[in-house]
């Protein structure tokens, strides 16, 4: 299933497996999609969103990190223990910024990246300052 949901090259789409949250502490973003099933219509909606956009999260090193099996309980889960569907961002040094309950478009979620403290020293050292 994650060849299948991977949009391009270089955006890594991973199912939540036994991964855990600290494996990504400052090397990328995770953004977490929870659902209780592949079929949930959000879940269908997120993905969509993400699939026609996904250069935007690669720029700004966001790894997606899908969990569609509640009965599975993965490390990831039992952390941010969703209900139904749940988005959820976490920043490179593991804070949790942003958490909805409903599909985000890919220029919302970049917007409240670039909010972030270290994605704005990100920006202000490829400018060279």
């Amino acid at each position: 299933m994650v060849e299948e949901l991977n949009a391009e090259p270089g955006l890594e789409i991973m199912e939540a497996g036994e991964r855990e949250l600290s494996d990504f502490l400052w090397l990328a973003r995770p953004l977490v999609i929870f659902a209780d099933g592949p079929n949930d219509p959000r879940f269908v909606q997120q993905m969509g969103y993400i699939e026609a956009r996904p250069e935007e999260l690669l720029e700004r090193d966001v790894v997606v990190i899908v969990d569609t099996d509640p009965s599975a309980e993965s490390p990831i889960r039992t952390a941010l223990r969703p209900r139904g569907f749940d988005l959820v961002l976490i920043g490179k040094d593991g804070q949790r910024y942003l958490r909805k309950p409903n599909p985000w478009d890919v220029r919302e979620i970049t917007r409240s990246i670039d909010k972030m403290p270290m994605r704005q020293q990100e920006m202000r050292d490829q400018r060279g300052l």
